[in-house]
């Protein structure tokens, strides 16, 4: 794994912020590790001794419901960070982290981070704005909830993971997510979910080979109604 000072994923976070002098100091106390598909990396209710920074693969952030119903909330991808917001709150931590691809990720004990985010300025604001902007998706993901259609959600789903992850050689999404990951984060039952799948396919909206999806008409899925 290489330093803080020379990781080129640091430019995707807020430890952009930080000096090379803090950077060097935060390096020689991280740890590394690599995670396996389906590991889970922290789980909901734990107390959190620092932050995570993603550097390869992506997990997703789920919410036990009360009817014991998983939720992805979001998904954390390469140069994300996890863990910020039960660092500044000194709060358990809300949400489960569980990969869904091999990882590999770093993390940062909690009196390396206080310590800069109590002496660098740009790095507490950076910090304060990037829980803002979480906070604002998690409205954003309400209003979808209430107002657009499983189907609509569906399709927007689809075309966040192609717009954020792109497509693979053969066109497919090149982020490959179980049809239970597509009806958690749309919030539906995994059979509806399946259902709306193959009701895109026999419109021409997409393709399947196998768990792959192809988007073939991005155009006509961005006005599902």
């Amino acid at each position: 794994m290489s330093k803080c000072e020379q990781c080129i994923v640091r430019q995707f976070n807020s430890l952009k912020t930080l000096t090379k002098e803090e950077l060097v100091r935060v390096s020689a106390c991280k740890t590394s590790s690599v995670i396996k598909k389906g590991d889970i990396i922290f789980r909901e209710g734990e107390s959190l001794n620092g932050i995570y920074c993603v550097r390869e693969g992506v997990c997703k952030l789920t919410k036990l419901s009360d009817n014991g119903k998983e939720q992805v909330v979001k998904l954390a991808i390469k140069g994300g960070m996890m863990g910020q917001r039960s660092l500044v709150s000194g709060e358990i931590s809300n949400l489960t982290a569980v990969a869904i691809n091999d990882m590999q990720i770093c993390f940062i004990p909690r009196q390396e981070i206080v310590r800069d985010l109590q002496k660098n300025v740009n790095f507490s604001m950076d910090i304060l704005k990037r829980m803002a902007q979480d906070l604002k998706t998690s409205e954003d993901s309400l209003v979808n909830m209430a107002q657009k259609t499983v189907k609509q959600r569906l399709a927007q789903t689809l075309i966040y993971v192609q717009t954020t992850f792109d497509i693979d050689q053969d066109g497919y999404l090149a982020l490959n997510l179980s049809r239970d990951d597509y009806a958690s984060i749309v919030g539906t039952a995994t059979e509806s979910a399946i259902r709306i799948l193959s009701q895109f396919k026999k419109e021409g909206l997409i393709s399947t080979k196998g768990k792959q999806i192809k988007i073939e008409n991005l155009q006509d899925l961005s006005r599902v109604e």
